[in-house]
């Protein structure tokens, strides 16, 4: 844990470390740390506080002609130097007590739903697809907020309509829509498909919607490589790392606490996750963080990346536990 003494911290999560910041404003602190199946590994993963903050800004400036977010500085006096390349200085926003999640392709729970019912949370794909199936268009399928340590479960939109009121859970779902949309195109140009991906969403000073957390980074969306993507194809994100853990070869009994990860895993998931940063924003990892008037430079004007062999100095938070999203971001 990195102490911050002018910021008092608030609440410390899977992930992500949440400090009050004065002013109405959060300093939110992307740790090293992974998670799977709702807990987190003792072993951290170089580099990945800083890919999920350099990703998150990113496409913070790339989606703001969508909707605004709640990024006020990702550098400058307002970051403090301990945390600088994985912190941003964030609005206070009235966080909304559900998720958005929008899907491509037919993965993961979204799959196991569609096997078990033919629907997922009361979207009815056509029937007979196969697991990595590209949908005939994406459809959104929100999720709970549980509890630290409990899954979210997804829920029909009649449901999140009866949390938030049909004006907003349809304004939600329509700017989860756009933004997933924006950043498939993006990734498509990269030879990247996005699978499916999570959003969230508060209500500013203004009483206006608002992007929050993190947006399509390698931990909260599924990215594949576009060239014959397979179910079991390496993916940019932490599936390798649960991969493992469900191998037998991994030791884990579901019961027991998570087993240290081996550097191999540790090394291939770093790997990724830099790759993930590099192909879709063009930009290296080395150079974050960076004057703002740069961050829509390609790589080549800014230095050659070197594949995944970005390899800088790691740092970073490595032995707090935390929640992928901060509880301090909850309703008030």
């Amino acid at each position: 844990m990195t102490p911050l003494p002018r910021h008092p911290k608030l609440v410390t999560g899977k992930v992500r470390d949440l400090y009050d910041a004065g002013d109405d404003r959060l300093l939110i602190v992307a740790s090293d740390r992974i998670s799977a199946f709702e807990r987190v590994f003792v072993t951290p993963v170089p580099d990945k506080g800083r890919v999920l903050t350099a990703m998150s800004v990113f496409w913070f400036g790339e989606l703001a002609d969508v909707l605004p977010n709640h990024l006020v500085a990702s550098d400058g006096p307002g970051i403090p130097d301990a945390v600088r390349g994985r912190a941003m200085l964030v609005e206070r926003l009235e966080m909304l007590p559900v998720e958005a999640v929008v899907r491509g392709y037919l993965t993961g729970r979204g799959y196991a739903d569609y096997r078990r019912d033919g629907a997922v949370c009361g979207v009815v794909p056509p029937p007979g697809l196969a697991e990595a199936a590209r949908l005939p268009e994406p459809i959104f399928t929100p999720s709970t907020k549980a509890r630290p340590g409990e899954p979210d479960e997804n829920i029909d939109f009649d449901t999140f309509v009866s949390v938030l009121g049909r004006a907003l859970a349809e304004e939600v779902r329509e700017a989860s829509l756009e933004l997933y949309r924006r950043g498939a195109a993006r990734a498509a140009e990269q030879g990247l498909l996005l699978a499916d991906t999570k959003f969230e969403f508060g209500i500013g000073a203004h009483g206006g919607l608002v992007l929050a957390d993190e947006v399509l980074t390698p931990d909260s969306a599924r990215y594949w490589p576009a060239d014959g993507h397979r179910p079991g194809r390496p993916s940019f994100d932490k599936q390798h790392v649960r991969d493992w853990l469900v191998d037998p070869v991994s030791g884990w009994d579901c019961a027991s606490p998570l087993p240290p990860l081996p550097p191999e895993v540790v090394t291939a998931t770093r790997d990724r996750y830099i790759e993930a940063y590099h192909r879709i924003t063009g930009l290296c990892l080395a150079d974050w963080p960076r004057d703002p008037a740069d961050l829509r430079q390609p790589a080549s004007r800014l230095g050659q990346c070197g594949g995944t062999g970005d390899r800088r100095d790691p740092h970073g938070d490595h032995d707090v536990h935390r929640t992928r999203r901060s509880p301090a971001l909850q309703p008030r």
